[in-house]
C-alpha cells in the first residue's frame, strides 16, 4: 500500500436490537452508554463511522422498525426515530458497543439518553461503510464541537505512539472538557462558548487561525460539527493554510432545523 492511501470499505447493512448494559455520565452533558446483544459480525473500521440509532416511541419498550413495502412505502406502522452516532468503541470479544450521546438539544435522542438505564433497548443499523485513513501521517489536526468528541476521542486512542495530535474543541465550559487517552503526543485547545453560539463558526475558526501548525512533515486534518462551520474550516485549511484537499475531511453532523443530517464537504 502506498503512503497515505485512504480507502473506503463497504459493510453489509443490518439492523440489530441491543440492550443497555451500563450508563456513565463522563461530563454533565455527555452520556456514555454501553450496549450488548446482537453484535455478531458488527464491524467499524474507522473512527468517524456512523451508525443509525433507533429509539423507542413514547410508551414503547423497544424500537419499532417496520419493513418497507415493495414500492418503498412503509407497512403503516409508526417508525421509531433514528439519529446518526459514532461507534465510540467496539469490543468484539465482550460483544459490547459503546456510544457517547451529547445531551444538548431537545429531541428523541437526548430524551432517551437522559433517562437510559440498564435493561432498556434500542436498535442500531450500520455502519454502511468506513473511510479509512492510515496512521502514517506525521501529525494530525482534529477540530469539532461536542458532537465530534466521540470520534476524536476514538481516533486519539488508536494513533501510534509518538505521533503528534492537535485538538481544537468547542464546549460550553470547563465542566465539559474531556481527558483523552492516547499514545500520541496531544496538544488540546479548548474553546468555551455557550450553546446559544453553537452555530456561530467564529469561536472555532478564530482558534484554528491562531494555531501554529507544524512546518514539516505531512499532516491530516479532520473537522466535524455544525455543517456550515465544518465547511468554513475546510475552506480555511485548504485555501489559507495550503492543505492538500485529499488530506482534509470535513463533515456536518448537525444543522439547526434539520433532522438526522450527515453532510460531507469536499470543496
Amino acid at each position: 500500500m502506498s503512503k497515505h492511501a485512504i480507502t473506503r470499505v463497504r459493510h453489509e447493512p443490518r439492523r440489530r436490537l441491543l440492550t443497555v448494559q451500563e450508563v456513565e455520565r463522563i461530563t454533565p452533558g455527555m452520556a456514555r452508554i454501553t450496549l450488548g446483544g446482537d453484535l455478531a459480525g458488527f464491524n467499524s473500521a474507522s473512527y468517524d463511522d456512523h451508525v443509525k440509532v433507533f429509539f423507542p416511541l413514547p410508551g414503547d419498550t423497544k424500537p419499532t422498525l417496520p419493513d418497507p413495502a415493495p414500492e418503498g412505502a412503509t407497512n403503516g406502522a409508526a417508525r421509531s426515530p433514528g439519529r446518526d452516532y459514532t461507534p465510540r468503541r467496539f469490543d468484539a470479544g465482550r460483544s459490547e458497543l459503546v456510544i457517547d450521546f451529547a445531551l444538548h438539544d431537545a429531541g428523541p435522542a437526548t430524551t432517551w439518553a437522559s433517562q437510559a438505564a440498564p435493561g432498556q433497548q434500542l436498535a442500531v443499523g450500520g455502519p454502511r461503510g468506513s473511510f479509512v485513513v492510515p496512521d502514517d501521517f506525521d501529525w494530525y489536526l482534529f477540530i469539532g464541537d461536542e458532537t465530534a468528541l466521540p470520534a476524536i476521542g476514538r481516533r486519539l486512542e488508536e494513533l501510534r505512539e509518538g505521533t503528534r495530535a492537535i485538538v481544537v474543541a468547542a464546549v460550553t465550559g470547563l465542566e465539559e472538557q474531556q481527558t483523552f487517552t492516547s499514545r500520541a503526543k496531544i496538544e488540546t485547545v479548548w474553546v468555551h462558548r455557550p450553546l446559544s453560539r453553537a452555530e456561530d463558526p467564529a469561536p472555532l475558526l478564530d482558534a484554528v487561525r491562531a494555531l501554529k501548525l507544524p512546518q514539516s512533515g505531512d499532516g491530516y486534518c479532520w473537522a466535524a460539527g455544525e455543517s456550515q462551520t465544518a465547511k468554513l474550516l475546510r475552506q480555511h485549511l485548504v485555501a489559507e493554510r495550503g492543505f492538500d484537499k485529499a488530506w482534509v475531511k470535513a463533515a456536518g453532523y448537525w444543522k439547526r432545523g434539520a433532522v438526522a443530517i450527515h453532510e460531507t464537504h469536499n470543496d
